[in-house]
């Protein structure tokens, strides 16, 4: 009897503690140290149990956008509460590494509530890497006037390389990055293809005017830069606005470039990297005088993803520094600069152990992060005696 009483109080005490938890933050990992070269710095978990969580955006009152690559756009609130999906987001091809991918504000958000998103679009026998733009009800949870403003002119089979990073330039146009699709490679250095591209267009599609290739006779106005293989960070230098990418190679060779109007970065006929699998160069060479040359190349490849400059007051002695994540090898990693060469390289978090998605500065000057491998938002926050 004793023993029937307490299961009924057990169950009921599971019951009322689901109940009490219904809509609050998920429980997050305790905070860690970790050891920089610059002293320690706290990771902070705001919030988890995200879905492939590939993009992150600020929202001007404090909560972010996060996109998760199943299809799913989410508003997270400061404290890690995750919203429910958002409605209106277009049908993405979900399957490999496509599906819903980069999200980033209009510069005039505050005014006309636009968002981006970049993501895999279904067509026909295959998919394609298209941008659609809509106005965001954050309080409804729903995209409205929902308009796709560009969309790859190939859609071939096959499930990888995208691209898909968006990048607002200062003049308020759009770079879009686009993979080679993996078996297409060639196409990258076509400039009747969108494959293996960065093109730039204005925010309602349409193309500037002063885009390098407009009078180029058999080429696609839209291109800002070929010879890409798979650009999945990209962001503006914080002094010159010039674009800065990052690309994978395959075995060996990613690479973080200047991205710069109307050049060739070779792939896949100038690189540093190798075939899967039997590791035998690809292409003639690793630099051509008609190509741009990297500004950084990792051999082996760190398969990065995500990046920032770094301009904030949380961590001063960064400052200029770039940030990129890196998915293989599970790590940050800090590129200090002078004249626009990498003159030093710092890996951080490699005891931390996430597939590193997205790296953005935030409003509040600190480093944010997502990262794949439990699904988390990340925050790393200065201990000030360190620092």
């Amino acid at each position: 009897m004793k023993s029937s009483v307490r299961l009924r109080w057990a169950t009921l005490l599971v019951a009322a503690s689901l109940i009490l938890g219904a809509g609050l933050p998920s429980a997050r990992a305790a905070d860690r140290i970790v050891r920089t070269e610059v002293g320690a710095v706290k990771i902070t978990e705001v919030a988890r149990g995200l879905e492939n969580p590939w993009s992150l955006a600020f929202l001007p009152d404090g909560r972010m956008l996060v996109t998760e690559r199943p299809g799913r756009l989410r508003i997270v609130s400061p404290d890690g509460r995750v919203s429910a999906p958002v409605s209106g987001v277009p049908e993405v091809h979900a399957r490999g590494q496509g599906g819903l991918l980069d999200v980033v504000l209009s510069p005039t958000f505050a005014s006309d509530r636009t968002i981006f998103l970049s993501y895999a679009q279904p067509a026909g026998g295959g998919a394609r890497t298209a941008v659609a733009r809509a106005r965001l009800d954050a309080e409804a949870l729903r995209l409205d006037e929902v308009e796709v403003i560009f969309a790859q002119k190939d859609s071939p089979p096959g499930s990888h390389h995208w691209g898909s990073r968006l990048v607002f330039g200062r003049d308020g146009d759009l770079f879009v990055t686009l993979g080679d699709r993996f078996h297409h490679r060639d196409r990258a250095q076509d400039l009747d293809s969108h494959l293996g591209k960065i093109v730039r267009i204005r925010p309602d599609g349409s193309v500037p005017d002063d885009n390098p290739l407009v009078n180029r006779a058999g080429a696609l106005p839209e291109i800002w830069s070929y010879g890409h293989r798979n650009v999945q960070g990209a962001t503006l230098h914080p002094a010159s606005g010039e674009l800065w990418a990052h690309e994978h190679g395959p075995q060996g060779g990613d690479e973080v470039n200047r991205a710069l109007a109307g050049r060739n970065y070779g792939w896949p006929v100038i690189t540093h990297g190798r075939e899967y699998v039997v590791g035998t160069r690809i292409g003639e060479g690793t630099e051509r005088a008609d190509v741009e040359p990297p500004v950084m190349q990792w051999t082996p490849s760190i398969a990065p993803s995500g990046m920032a400059f770094y301009t904030g007051e949380a961590f001063p002695q960064w400052q200029g520094n770039l940030f990129v994540g890196a998915l293989k090898f599970r790590l940050l990693a800090r590129l200090v600069l002078e004249d626009g060469k990498v003159v030093h390289e710092e890996r951080l978090l490699t005891d931390f152990g996430r597939r590193i998605r997205d790296v953005r500065q935030g409003p509040d000057g600190h480093l944010w992060l997502l990262e794949e491998s439990e699904g988390s938002l990340l925050r790393l926050d200065p201990i000030q005696a360190a620092m």
